[in-house]
Formats: C-alpha cells, sequence, structure tokens
C-alpha cells in the first residue's frame, strides 16, 4: 500500500538538526530528492511517561477498591454512565438513555449497539473484535460483585442498594451456588439486549450518580470462565474501554495503548494519548530528577523544594494546584483491645492537633477535619462546625474511662502506615506522650507498600495478624454523604475497621432512604455528631481534607484540577505536544 509522505512537526526538528550538521556550502537543488532514517517517525505513538510509586491492586471492577487500580478500570471498562472531566456530572456512557419508575426503586438503561468486547494481544499488538457489548453483560457483572465468593468490598456497597444484591453478598460462602449468584436473586435483569433493568431496595436518591461506578460496569463472561484469575494479565484480558493493557510488570512498570476503533464520543475527552507508560518508582526525588530531565511529563513536588519551586517563573506554568476531595484519617481496629473500647477511641483521636499535623506533616498542604464527609458532598455539614477535635483535657479523661489512667497499663500498639506516611505515626505518638503520658516505644509502626498495605488492612485478615490502627485515605466515588459514613462505615459494609451495628446505623440507613433533601442534610449532621462528638463511637479519626501541587510539563495538557475529583481519571481527556516533547528532549 503506497503512502504519502508527510513530514510530521516532531520531523521538521530533526531535519533542522541534520541539516546544521552539514558542511558549509552544501546547497540542494529545487528538484533534489532526499530520504534519510530517524529514531523518531511519522508512527512513534504520542505518549505519556508517568511513575508511580504503588502497584496496581487489581483490575477486576469487582475487586478494586483503591484509585492505583480504579484509574486504569475507567479507561479499560466503559459502564452505563461517565462522571463529566470538568464539571463531575454525570453523562451518557454506554446507556444513551434512562427512565425511572413512580416510586423510584426500577431503573431501566437503554444502551447503544456500536461497542465491541476486544481482546489485545501485546506479542503482535493487533486488536480483536469479539462481539457486541450486550445487556446481559451488565447483568453478569453486576451479579458477580454481588456474589459472595468473590468478596467484594464495594460488592457490600451495591449490596446496601441493588434488590437481592444484599441476599447473594451475606450468603455465607460455604451455602453460595452458582444458581443463587447467576440466577434470579439479585435484581438486575436484560429483557433484551438493548435494555439493563436494576431494581433497588428503596428509592435510592444518589442512585444515578452510582451508576458510573466500576463494580456495575459489564463483564466478559467467556474470557473470565476460560481463564479464572488469569483472565486480567495481557493478553488474556477482554475490555470494551477507549484503552487495552500491553504490560503490567510489577516492580517495572505498566502500559496502556489507544483502543482506535472505539466510536469517538467514549474516549472521555478529545485528547490524543495513544500510550501510557507508567515506571514504577518508589523514590520522589527520583521522580522530580528525572521530571527535570524531561524523562517523565509529571511529578510531585518535592516538600523541601516546595517553596523554591513555586516561587521559580520557571515553573509557573507547570505547578497545577489539585484539591481532590480526599479525607485522610487514622483508622481503629474494633476486634482488639486496646481500641476495642470507644474511650480509648476518643482519647486518640483527641489528641491529635490537626492544624499541627497540616502544617509539620503536609508543610500546609491541607484542610484540618473533625469530621467525615468534605464540604463539597451533598449532606455535609459545615466544615468543622460537628466533632470535638483536638481536646488534651478530653483525651485524658477517656484514657482514664477506658482503664489506663496517665497510659499506665497500656498495650504496645501496631501500626500500619503506606510507604512514606511514617512521619504520621511519629506524630502521633508523640502527641500520646505529650497529652497521655504515653511511652512513644508504645506504637510500633509498620510500612508497607499500597498493595500490601490493602491486603493487611482488609476486613479478611485474622484479628491476630491486623494491626490495631492504620492511616487511610477516602476520595468520593460520587458526590453525596452517603458515600462517606454509609460506603465505609456502616457495619452494613465490609468496613475495615470490624465495626459492629448500633443506633448510628439506624440513622445512616434512614438517610439513605430520606426523599426530602433538607431532612437528608439534618440527618447527616446527626449522623456525624454521633460519630465524631464528645459522645462519639469515634471508628476513625479525621485530620485533614487533602490538597498539594503536582507538576505537569508544558507540553502535557488536560483537565487535571477536576478529572477524577469524582471516580477515575479519562486518559482520553488529555493531549501531548509530542514535537515540543522529543525537542525538550534534545
Amino acid at each position: 500500500m503506497n503512502k504519502f509522505l508527510r513530514i510530521a512537526p516532531a520531523m521538521l526538528v530533526l531535519v533542522a538538526l541534520v541539516v546544521s550538521l552539514l558542511p558549509a556550502g552544501v546547497t540542494f537543488a529545487n528538484d533534489t530528492e532526499f530520504t534519510f532514517t530517524a529514531n523518531y517517525r511519522q508512527d512513534v505513538p504520542v505518549q505519556v511517561d508517568g511513575s508511580s510509586s504503588a502497584e496496581i491492586s487489581t483490575l477486576d471492577p469487582a475487586l478494586a477498591d483503591d484509585v492505583v487500580s480504579i484509574n486504569p478500570i475507567e479507561n479499560l471498562y466503559l459502564g452505563l454512565t461517565d462522571v463529566d472531566t470538568i464539571t463531575g456530572g454525570i453523562n451518557a456512557e454506554l446507556a444513551t438513555s434512562w427512565e425511572v419508575s413512580e416510586d423510584g426503586t426500577v431503573w431501566t438503561f437503554n444502551l447503544r449497539n456500536d461497542v465491541m468486547w476486544v481482546r489485545y494481544d501485546p506479542a503482535t499488538g493487533e486488536a480483536e473484535a469479539l462481539r457486541p457489548v450486550v445487556a446481559g453483560d451488565f447483568v453478569y457483572g453486576i451479579q458477580r460483585a454481588c456474589d459472595s465468593r468473590l468478596g467484594s468490598y464495594y460488592g457490600s456497597i451495591a449490596a446496601t442498594v441493588v434488590a437481592g444484591c444484599d441476599v447473594a453478598f451475606f450468603t455465607p460462602v460455604e451455602e453460595m451456588t452458582d444458581e443463587l449468584a447467576f440466577g434470579d436473586t439479585v435484581g438486575v435483569s436484560a429483557p433484551d439486549d438493548q435494555t439493563v433493568v436494576i431494581e433497588l431496595q428503596f428509592a435510592a436518591g444518589y442512585f444515578f450518580s452510582m451508576s458510573s461506578m466500576w463494580m456495575l460496569r459489564p463483564m466478559y463472561r467467556e474470557g473470565i470462565e476460560e481463564y479464572g484469575d488469569e483472565f486480567f494479565t495481557p493478553g488474556n484480558i477482554v475490555t470494551n474501554g477507549p484503552f487495552f493493557l500491553e504490560e503490567n510488570v510489577r516492580g517495572v512498570r505498566r502500559v496502556f495503548v489507544r483502543n482506535n476503533d472505539l466510536p469517538a464520543d467514549l474516549y472521555g475527552g478529545d485528547g490524543n494519548i495513544e500510550r501510557i507508560v507508567t515506571t514504577v518508582i518508589e523514590d520522589a526525588g527520583t521522580t522530580f530528577a528525572l521530571y527535570q530531565d524531561n524523562q517523565l511529563d509529571s511529578s510531585g513536588v518535592p516538600p523541601a523544594e516546595r517553596q523554591q519551586i513555586l516561587a521559580d517563573p520557571e515553573y509557573a506554568d507547570q505547578v497545577h494546584a489539585i484539591y481532590d476531595n480526599a479525607v485522610a484519617y487514622f483508622s481503629f481496629a474494633y476486634d482488639k483491645p486496646p481500641f476495642d473500647n470507644v474511650h480509648a477511641r476518643r482519647a486518640f483521636s483527641a489528641i491529635i492537633d490537626r492544624e499541627a499535623f497540616v502544617q509539620q506533616i503536609r508543610q500546609g498542604l491541607g484542610v484540618p477535619m473533625i469530621h467525615f464527609t468534605p464540604p463539597s458532598m451533598f449532606g455535609a455539614p459545615p466544615i468543622n462546625e460537628v466533632g470535638i477535635g483536638f481536646d488534651p483535657e478530653y483525651a485524658a479523661a477517656e484514657l482514664a474511662e477506658a482503664g489506663y489512667p496517665n497510659c499506665e497499663g497500656f498495650p504496645n500498639i501496631d501500626m500500619i502506615t503506606q510507604s512514606g506516611t511514617g512521619t504520621w505515626a511519629e506524630f502521633w505518638a508523640a502527641a500520646a506522650e505529650q497529652y497521655l503520658g504515653c511511652d512513644p516505644s508504645l506504637i510500633n509502626v509498620e510500612q508497607l507498600e499500597f498493595s500490601v498495605y490493602l491486603t493487611a488492612t482488609s476486613a479478611d485478615t485474622p484479628t491476630q495478624d491486623r494491626a490495631n490502627t492504620w492511616n487511610a485515605l477516602w476520595g468520593p466515588d460520587y458526590q453525596d454523604a452517603n458515600n462517606w459514613v454509609g460506603d465505609v462505615l456502616s457495619c452494613h459494609v465490609e468496613n475495615r475497621q470490624k465495626r459492629p451495628c448500633d443506633e448510628v446505623d439506624d440513622l445512616i440507613d434512614q438517610a439513605a432512604r430520606e426523599s426530602d433533601p433538607d431532612a437528608r442534610i439534618e440527618l447527616y449532621a446527626e449522623i456525624e455528631e454521633a460519630l465524631f462528638g464528645a459522645e462519639g463511637t469515634f471508628p476513625i479519626a479525621p485530620i485533614y481534607l487533602r490538597f498539594g501541587y503536582t507538576l505537569y510539563k508544558p507540553w502535557y495538557t488536560g483537565p487535571f484540577e477536576t478529572d477524577g475529583s469524582v471516580g477515575g481519571i479519562h486518559y482520553g481527556a488529555y493531549t501531548i505536544d509530542m514535537a515540543a516533547k522529543l525537542a525538550a528532549r534534545g
């Protein structure tokens, strides 16, 4: 096949460089034809070079419960709806339209018919279209998430709202059968290939905003049944989204390539990215050095150099301030002493000076939080108007009430932190010494790589192997207070604290079912007070609302400040000026 030769912008840079190296006096006649071979050709993909200190824990939409996994899943699998990259509103995706019954309990989604299941072969770079995505794939995907044998955290969240999902999810594993999982138990059905019907347990006003979530996405049943756990590996995985998985090597890198045959309106934006390469780099200093050398397109801002970078005109168009609605906290294990005692939990929450924590540990990057739901979510109380916060006298009295006056007899406690956050534990131990009289050596700290940390803090981990406390961060999946107090702290989900049910769960259920928005707001304020007020149960100790700076090269553009603030980011919304990038690399 013949092709017209067109010199791309980056090739023009190379032509200029070659000409500049020719001997003086050399000229070309107007009719001279010449060819040359270059390292950069027209068919070199537009590539983002990034880094991550964390490993992907899973690419299974039913099992993913962390942002490191959810971001790639967002680009591998399309769902019913999608979160807008700018506004955070809900857009159509595989569903073209939807209706809800008069009583609000039955949602009917009408699907498009032009999206295929595709298997990408990394060895050949070829993609094979297998068959269209149909309504039955949604039925299977949702049923699978509700299957108790899978043990999905977000399956427990679906079980709070989807009819019958609770029955399947809470059936003991030894009693679970394929008929129960994939029969008529779960309230999801496909009257035809282009219609998905989801029945709810009640008229959940927030369900539509949940419809973009990953555990409700379609799955390719034939592949899962053929490959089992090996389905989600390069060469085996079958996807329907804007990108394919090319490589995923733990400790090395992961690579995603663009699905060029997808309808143009399903990429999540008008970006030009063809290849995403993320190298695993644990050291932030190394990442920044590679960014300075133009080998990476983005980087965090090292704390020690932040003031210099913010004041440097060279970085003025590269620094982006990111407010991501994520709340950081310490989490308590209810299943072992001493934090099985509410007074101990209250004491260790009240010794945290959040203002000092933000300044000393976060170098000012954050907003102190004494309750859980951040102000941008529906139903959130006014920031820091509910909750006990920093109160050393209250803390000392509560620790005495727990049976440890002046910390006498307080046991050693184990704390798990994510890599690079050991200073959190040091701050907490110093506060325990200053305000409670505890020996700081009582807190034993273990820093773990992120995917290992997730396993170690799982509710499924045996009590004797679990830490007493750990640090954590929660960002929104949908913009409602239920996503915070309900999906993280309710006793009806697989909460990592192993928190048993009490009166606050009745309030959480009541708020979820309430149809009056004003009444819901009042209920959520009451819930936050019951959790974090003077008589609160304190399953966690909220600390701060995250804010930070990220560096992006001038040739890398997109909705950095807004995309992914709810759900995952969209690779298709970003653009690389490849000519400028290659020119900067020399």
